[in-house]
């Protein structure tokens, strides 16, 4: 299965690396896109609850789905996640 994302607090190539390095790490997922300018992530996966597993993988980087709730908490963790990409 493969699906499209948008997400919120997305800014850079350093969310990106983020993004795509902790995704690729979780077992049934697979070929990571991140694209910074249109706030997407495009992912494969395996099974329907998956797509729940990486959702909540990237709300707790700090990158929630459009429509989710995105308090100040959620944005902060977006720029530490922001800043351990552009470290990588």
């Amino acid at each position: 299965m493969r699906t499209s994302l948008t997400v919120q607090n997305l800014k850079c190539h350093g969310c990106a690396n983020t993004i795509t390095k902790k995704l690729n790490r979780m077992k049934s997922v697979s070929n990571v896109i991140v694209d910074s300018e249109e706030n997407t992530v495009i992912v494969s996966y395996v099974k329907e609850e998956d797509l729940d597993g990486i959702k909540s993988k990237l709300a707790k980087l700090g990158y929630p789905e459009v429509g989710e709730t995105n308090s100040l908490g959620e944005k902060a963790k977006s720029y530490v996640s922001c800043a351990m990409g552009r470290m990588s």
